[in-house]
């Protein structure tokens, strides 16, 4: 009982940084899909995979009631063998969650896929080589942003989602038909690459510039070069859409069962390579997921890649480093290298100081749980 109340207490201290964009606040239904044929899952003792069976439990058993944690799962797996799995206020292993902004962390997969694939020239092309006869005259692409500003959300356009007031704030961005040509459309308030603003319009804007140069639409692209090779049927799955149904929203929304989201975080780990095949480069994998830049605003945990989070957290008696998609809510997949560990949580707490649960999970349990 004593320990419960110690964990209450930790949810309701909480005061670092919400959940980060992709859609503002309110719930979102719960996608039932299809149960994979002949899929493969099977938990494993924990002591098999080097980890303390009785405190990795206590993560689950020490939470309060389920209304108050506010989670809908959590999994965990070493070695890319699966020790826990949990769900808890109506969702199950067969739910896919609204991932919210950890879906931009998916989209930097299929820009390396791209570029590994030469639908994209380089990082550092300018928006403009592939937006331009879509979007002509549109004033963003006579500013030199490049496909890495975009990633790195340094493009020097008027969007800030955290600050309200901003022109280019999502929530305003929602509200338009065309989201890219909203974002286009643009006044520029820093040089490209000198400040990183949170900007979910970048994320937009690079999945229709993969559209553009692919010339096939993001759903297609991803299920071919992203999905099918790692298993996730297109039944298991559900992207969100703008202008009329007619464009794929890559900065948020995508819904996927944390067991697929645990895929995502274990091709990671595994530099890019599934089943014996390069999914994606290993350059793409180590580039992505190195620091970039950071955000200045307090609680932003971190520094910054191309669009993935970037921390250290507390193991043991130091610290080690961790890869995330991050989405509000309290939809995330952490990634920990050094331990060879994955861990996914999708929760219900939107703008709620309560998304940052998992983190407490994290290091009080899952890491700590970790022997060898």
């Amino acid at each position: 009982m004593c320990a419960r109340i110690k964990l209450l207490t930790l949810i309701i201290m909480l005061a670092a940084l919400v959940g980060c964009g992709g859609g503002g606040g309110g719930g979102s239904a719960p996608l039932q899909v299809p149960a994979p044929a002949g899929e493969q899952w099977t938990l494993v003792a924990p002591s098999e995979v080097g980890m303390d069976a009785a405190l990795l439990n206590r993560s689950v058993s020490e939470l309060p009631d389920p209304a108050s944690h506010g989670l809908a799962s959590m999994l965990v797996l070493r070695h890319g063998k699966p020790v826990l799995e949990r769900y808890w206020n109506g969702y199950d292993k067969d739910t896919a969650h609204d991932l919210r902004s950890a879906t931009k962390s998916i989209t930097s997969l299929l820009v390396g896929i791209a570029l590994d694939n030469q639908m994209l020239s380089s990082v550092n092309a300018p928006i403009s080589d592939y937006l331009s006869a879509a979007y002509p005259g549109a004033p963003a692409l006579k500013r030199d942003i490049t496909l890495e500003h975009l990633l790195t959300m340094s493009s020097g356009l008027a969007c800030n989602d955290w600050n309200d007031d901003s022109p280019g704030n999502e929530n305003k961005m929602y509200k338009q038909s065309d989201w890219v040509q909203f974002i286009l459309s643009l006044d520029s308030t820093y040089v490209p690459g000198l400040v990183n603003q949170y900007c979910t319009g970048g994320p937009v804007t690079l999945g229709r510039i993969m559209v553009e140069a692919g010339k096939q639409p993001i759903p297609s692209f991803a299920a071919a070069k992203l999905f099918g090779p790692l298993g996730i049927a297109s039944t298991s799955l559900r992207w969100a859409d703008y202008n009329n149904h007619t464009q794929t929203d890559t900065g948020g929304h995508i819904y996927l069962r944390p067991r697929d989201m645990s895929k995502i975080g274990q091709l990671v780990l595994q530099g890019g390579q599934w089943n014996g095949q390069q999914v994606i480069s290993n350059a793409w994998v180590t580039r992505s997921t190195s620091r970039h830049g950071a955000f200045s605003r307090v609680g932003a945990r971190g520094g910054y890649g191309y669009l993935w989070w970037l921390s250290k957290e507390n193991y043991k008696t130091g610290q080690v480093d961790v890869i995330r998609a991050d989405g509000n809510g309290g939809q995330y997949i952490f990634i920990v290298p050094a331990l060879d560990l994955v861990a996914v949580f999708t929760g219900e707490n939107y703008d709620s100081d309560k998304a940052n649960l998992p983190f407490q999970l994290l290091t009080t349990y899952v890491l700590a749980a970790v022997q060898q």
